[in-house]
């Protein structure tokens, strides 16, 4: 009951907030009059596939403590995840896709780097941030195409 508990309290903080960000920094009439890239997906697509990130971030970060890791990783995965949430507040709430993508371009290279110590102490924590490190790569192009074009 004890490891229930712990999961439940990952999944929460996680995945309760990005949720409780997400809905405190709606994109508004500023991010729809941006220009966007050809690649832009519909705005639909961002909450299904952070829902489905954030459990597996939730489910990575509930291993890493459950499991004797190293405290780098440890380390590195609260860092991801205080990137992570800081990122919507920078582009959407302040309005600066320039500061956002320095931020996102941070994020990427800790969930690399990441994935590249995971990868020797706990390869399924690192397969799990596959996914992740594909979709903020792509949200980097995303935010830097948006940085171009205004």
């Amino acid at each position: 009951m004890k490891t229930m508990g712990s999961f439940l309290l990952f999944l929460t903080v996680v995945l309760g907030g990005g949720i409780a960000i997400g809905t405190l920094t709606v994109p508004g009439d500023w991010y729809a009059n941006l220009q966007k890239p050809f690649f832009n997906p519909p705005n639909w697509i961002f909450g299904p596939v952070w829902t489905v990130l954030y459990l597996m971030i939730a489910y990575v970060g509930w291993r890493l403590w459950q499991h004797e890791n190293p405290a780098s990783l440890k380390q590195l995965w609260i860092v991801q995840m205080v990137l992570n949430f800081l990122w919507s507040p920078v582009f959407f709430a302040a309005q600066q896709p320039a500061l956002a993508l320095a931020t996102i371009l941070s994020l990427l290279l800790i969930i690399v780097a990441f994935i590249r110590v995971a990868w020797h102490a706990d390869r399924l924590s690192a397969l799990f941030f596959a996914p992740y490190v594909a979709w903020v790569g792509f949200a980097s192009a995303l935010n830097a195409a948006i940085v171009f074009l205004n």
